[in-house]
């Protein structure tokens, strides 16, 4: 389980530092302009660790799955070699994915100066500035997303159904309260990822756009170590004597 919130903690820190810094750039000085190449790696690298983080979730909803419905199997199933098995190909694959949708998108024809209806390189608004036939782009781009968002929420659903089945067969309703709730933290950064990434590509408001954008680049970063934190019994204890110091 900690090698997989470490993983994801990374991936939180690259996340907020490939978005965020140039729009703290962007309100401090006024200037909006990126450059192409900037525009294209930021793409890259925005492409890359959300599809991780998407794939790094399903990979906790395993290890749940295995922690819950095999725990005295747990320690020799989930290994450190299962866990970089199940780690590794999350990062690969989103990498070959970003790089994919990336080469696609430098093929795309802009005109000399494009207005980005967003605050960063997203794949949707790049799509929407550009002047060219985009129709084969937007064909993948919907397979993309079935490949990995649908493909890794049928997973996640799979791994909560089985989880559900065994937790019921606990006679003890305290005893299914508490194996239940080791899975809460996992539960609601899923609801809000899935939830706030089918809100942004689903909408066709521009506007909109911007505040999910928002929303979806910092509020999931920013919500998982809190979500996880609070989940401690020694942080929550540590917070409780700063607030009886500050009474």
């Amino acid at each position: 389980m900690y090698f997989f919130l470490c993983n994801l903690s990374t991936l939180d820190i690259l996340y907020v530092s490939t978005t965020l810094p140039k729009l703290i750039y962007i309100s401090h000085t006024g200037d909006h302009v990126i450059s192409y190449s900037g525009c294209l790696a930021q793409l890259y690298f925005y492409i890359l660790f959300a599809d991780t983080e998407c794939f790094m979730l399903t990979a906790m909803a395993i290890d749940r799955y295995v922690a819950i419905c095999f725990p005295l199997h747990y320690s020799v199933i989930m290994s450190k070699q299962f866990c970089v098995l199940l780690a590794f190909p999350a990062w690969f694959m989103s990498s070959v994915n970003a790089f994919s949708l990336t080469y696609f998108t430098h093929n795309l024809i802009f005109s000399d100066l494009v207005e980005i209806k967003n605050f960063f390189c997203d794949l949707k608004a790049l799509v929407i500035a550009s002047i060219s036939d985009s129709t084969s782009l937007r064909m993948f781009i919907l397979v993309d997303a079935m490949l990995i968002g649908a493909l890794p929420s049928c997973l996640i659903l799979a791994s909560y159904v089985c989880i559900i089945y065994t937790v019921l067969q606990i006679k003890s309703s305290h005893g299914r309260w508490k194996t239940f709730s080791s899975c809460s933290s996992h539960i609601t950064i899923v609801v809000v990822y899935f939830g706030s990434a089918m809100s942004l590509y689903l909408t066709n408001s521009l506007q909109e756009d911007v505040i999910l954008s928002m929303m979806f680049v910092t509020l999931v970063p920013m919500l998982n170590p809190l979500v996880y934190s609070l989940r401690n019994k020694d942080i929550i204890q540590a917070l409780r004597r700063i607030i009886r110091k500050q009474k």
